[in-house]
């Protein structure tokens, strides 16, 4: 929570197109799109939390990503990089026309590093945490994954997005699974939810079909969903 960062902005003169919140400890971002439409973003795999010495920081994949102009060419670039560079990490990869999980699973830094993998997102609701696609054993995916595949859709051309803003805003966890379980994370250990995005990508092309963000810069519940010029 005390790690330093800048809310979505055009922060990097040699990536002019790319609009993303910038991380000032390591220079990278957490999510971000393009002028092509293209959206990155990055997590941790569980227990990975965090820099470590001698690897790469997870905060390069997604300015990456977003050095292409469509989603399945910049997860065929990332499939290239070296394993034994970083943490392990799920990076969400998307465009209007199709979406990617880039996923390095184990820890790079063992006898056989893992290889890099690309899945193509089906079509619906997804959900991705510290753990793999829709996966039960995330106490976040269990417990908010029904909720959201229960709540109305967002309307973004209508500005609706009412019913997942409740969803982000929830603190509700399994007590057995502790707060981490929650949609915004509040704990006493220096872990928890700074901020928040809402994303939607147009279906169609030209100079009004933009993406749509709102960025909370700060918890959602206590801080208001405002619009990114993305």
């Amino acid at each position: 929570a005390d790690r330093p960062w800048e809310p979505p902005d055009r922060h990097w003169p040699d990536r002019p197109e790319v609009v993303a919140g910038r991380d000032r400890l390591a220079g990278g971002t957490w999510l971000g799109v393009n002028d092509h439409g293209v959206v990155a973003g990055v997590l941790n795999r569980i227990n990975t939390l965090g820099p470590a010495p001698g690897m790469r920081s997870r905060g390069e994949l997604p300015l990456e990503a977003l050095d292409h102009a469509d989603a399945w060419t910049a997860a065929e670039a990332l499939a290239d990089l070296n394993p034994a560079a970083y943490r392990p990490f799920n990076l969400v990869i998307a465009d209007r026309r199709a979406a990617f999980w880039v996923r390095l699973a184990e820890d790079a830094t063992g006898p056989e590093p893992a290889a890099v993998t690309i899945t193509p997102l089906p079509p619906g609701l997804s959900m991705i945490t510290a753990y793999d696609l829709n996966d039960s054993e995330s106490p976040r995916t269990r417990r908010h994954l029904p909720l959201l595949r229960a709540a109305p859709a967002p309307d973004p051309e209508a500005g609706d997005w009412s019913a997942w803003i409740e969803r982000l805003a929830s603190r509700d966890h399994d007590p057995d699974t502790g707060p981490g379980g929650a949609m915004t994370v509040i704990t006493d250990s220096g872990f928890g939810t700074v901020c928040s995005s809402l994303i939607a990508l147009p279906a169609g092309t030209g100079r009004k079909s933009r993406p749509v963000w709102l960025f909370a810069d700060g918890r959602p519940g206590d801080v208001a969903f405002l619009p990114i010029a993305a």
